[in-house]
Order: C-alpha cells, then structure tokens, then sequence
C-alpha cells in the first residue's frame, strides 16, 4: 500500500476515536438546553439526557435524575436510544478499523490477507458514518425544537426560553468526525491496491 493511504486509514482511526469520546461528552454531559430568568439571574437550569441540573453563579450544581422513563419527554427519549446507539456503532466501527490498518498485523494468517484488511476497514467505515449520522439527528432535531419555540410569537416576551446547551455543540463536533473518519477509512480502503505477487525462486 502506499504510504500515503496508509496516512490516510490511520488519521481515520484517530479521528474516530476522538469522535466516540465526543459521542460519550455529549451523552454524558448534563446540558443539552439551558435556562436562565431575569428572576433568577443568579440560577441556570440545565436539561440533559439523564437527569436535570441546576448551576448557581458561585459555580455550585444540583442534579437530579429523571424518576421514569415513560415520564420523559418523547425527544429526550429519542435521544437517548440514539445516543446510545452512536456509541454502539462508533465503537464497533473501531474494533473493525484498528485490526485492518496495514500497520496491524493480525493474530491470525487469515487477518493478514489483504482482502481481509479491506473487509474489515470498510466495514469500520461504514459504522463511522451510520454513528454520525445518529449523532446528528437528535442533537440537531432538539437544537430546531429550542430555535422554533425561542422565535415562538405566541409566548410572552418576558417569559424564558430553552437555549443550546454545551452537549449540542459536542454532538454536532462528534458527528462531523464520525463521518469524516468514515470517509477517510472508505478512501483508503477503495485505494487500497492489491498485494504483490510472490513467485517461489526458481
């Protein structure tokens, strides 16, 4: 393989372990939509996926989980399970990438076919992408949610309003690296020539 492929399937694992710690930032942290009031000036009310919070100016926070699941709202709950299903697919799409870099050599002779390699790289590409755009839809469909109730003329002006929290950006961070990771393991992999031929001397 060239050396530059070679780059190319590297950088791509690389990128996709930083968008899977992404993925994991933006299901754990607890702050998908903030609110703060002119009443309270001094309290933000963060919502995330697993609970509520509560951040006081000194720099205290108050969290409680959410008590039922039947209880959440329905996009917190298609949230979740896509969420969680990024990191599944985020995560499986780098235990198939790593083993078919051509840097790796495989525990098995059949893992050191080249066939094998391009198998395996494409099928972690492959996972990147759908990781991605599984990422993207929750974050992006609650982040059009808070902009059409923000810009809502029928609430009062005076009355407060869900803004982007911290987790939406690490959502749309970690879903522009999963597809780009996806694309750069698909690149090198469909450039990926075949091995020489060997011929017994004679």
């Amino acid at each position: 393989m060239d050396q530059v492929w070679q780059v190319l399937e590297q950088l791509g694992v690389l990128v996709a372990l930083a968008a899977w710690l992404c993925s994991l930032a933006t299901a754990l942290v607890p702050s998908w939509l903030s609110l703060s009031t002119d009443l309270l000036p001094a309290e933000t009310f963060q919502l995330g996926l697993w609970g509520t919070c509560v951040l006081q100016d000194p720099g205290l926070r108050e969290c409680r989980p959410y008590n039922n699941l039947l209880g959440l709202p329905p996009d917190i709950r298609l949230a979740r399970v896509l969420v969680c299903g990024s990191l599944g697919f985020g995560m499986m799409g780098l235990l198939l990438a790593i083993p078919g870099l051509d840097l790796v050599n495989g525990c098995w002779r059949r893992l050191q076919e080249r066939s094998c390699k391009r198998t395996l790289k494409a099928a972690g590409g492959a996972l990147c992408v759908v990781s991605g755009l599984l990422v993207l839809v929750p974050v992006s469909y609650i982040a059009h949610q808070a902009v059409v109730r923000f810009f809502d003329g029928s609430v009062p002006d005076v009355a407060p309003r869900w803004e982007f929290g911290d987790a939406l950006f690490w959502g749309w961070t970690a879903g522009v690296l999963h597809l780009g990771a996806g694309g750069l393991l698909l690149t090198s992999w469909g450039r990926t020539g075949a091995p020489p031929s060997q011929h017994p001397p004679g």
